[in-house]
């Protein structure tokens, strides 16, 4: 099993440290790597660190990973999927904002709101690395760059970098032990963005975000006698949760079982409001 990918540090470059034959070799096998390596996923008292490529070395910026255990890891981020969607659901103050509005917060928000109930039902999974062979390679021995998994489903696999910008979250987030109720506000604050740019009625959004401010940070208070220091380590941990893409969840947790699909317009239809 391969070692922890530290967030933060830079890379060895594969192409320094593995002997090379010939020119030709080099060029064959760039990129080539065994295809079980596992990146294991960080336990709470681990801090994830993103992958960081070294220069123009192709080692770093062109892994691919796949998920070890898919038929498990994707089952669980369904259920998160389906929790969130009832969350919606039961917001009073959601439903009551016109249906343009609901569909604008929707599409900004469902992909920060579904990383947070990963980490709040600690959704935890092991990363398989792709062997992808290089483009000179592929011309010769006539190859295809696209590779299947093991039930022959085509998979172009998600970035090493991206995946840790993930796991790099939710490691340090299980670091806070965040309670139930904290998570209720933070996606109240992610939900009821007022700076999205179309927005109906974006004082109305503006006042409901500002109440689960308010709660979040007299829940703090409250409970950790009077101290912000906690808050802040959780404020600033959340910044991070804008850097995660639709395309990487999407890839990682749903493709392998529903191939193609657009995740943010079945949240929409599931809601009724599209």
């Amino acid at each position: 099993m391969a070692s922890e990918v530290p967030c933060g540090k830079l890379g060895n470059c594969q192409c320094k440290t593995n002997p090379i034959d010939s020119i030709l070799y080099q060029l064959l096998n760039q990129g080539q790597r065994a295809d079980t390596g596992k990146y294991s996923q960080y336990h709470p008292s681990h801090h994830p660190r993103p992958w960081i490529s070294t220069g123009g070395c192709p080692c770093g910026a062109n892994r691919k990973v796949v998920l070890q255990t898919p038929e498990i890891t994707c089952k669980r981020a369904s259920a998160v999927l389906l929790k969130t969607v009832a969350f919606i659901r039961h917001l009073p103050s959601f439903s009551q904002l016109p249906r343009e509005d609901q569909v604008l917060l929707i599409r900004r928000g469902w992909v920060p709101l579904f990383v947070l109930g990963l980490a709040q039902e600690r959704v935890d999974f092991d990363l398989q690395e792709l062997s992808v062979p290089s483009l000179l390679k592929q011309i010769l021995l006539n190859q295809s760059g696209n590779v299947c998994d093991e039930k022959g489903t085509l998979t172009l696999g998600v970035p090493l970098a991206e995946v840790l910008k993930l796991t790099c979250f939710l490691g340090k987030f299980w670091n806070l032990d965040v309670r139930a109720k904290e998570y209720a506000y933070l996606k109240g604050i992610i939900l009821f963005n007022p700076v999205i740019h179309g927005l109906r009625f974006p004082h109305y959004v503006q006042t409901f975000q500002q109440e689960a401010w308010r709660m979040l940070t007299e829940l703090n208070l409250l409970m950790y006698s009077r101290s912000q220091a906690r808050l802040n380590w959780i404020l600033g941990t959340f910044t991070s949760l804008q850097g995660i893409s639709a395309s990487t969840i999407e890839e990682l947790f749903f493709k392998p079982i529903a191939g193609e699909i657009g995740l943010e317009e079945v949240l929409l239809e599931t809601l009724g409001i599209k």
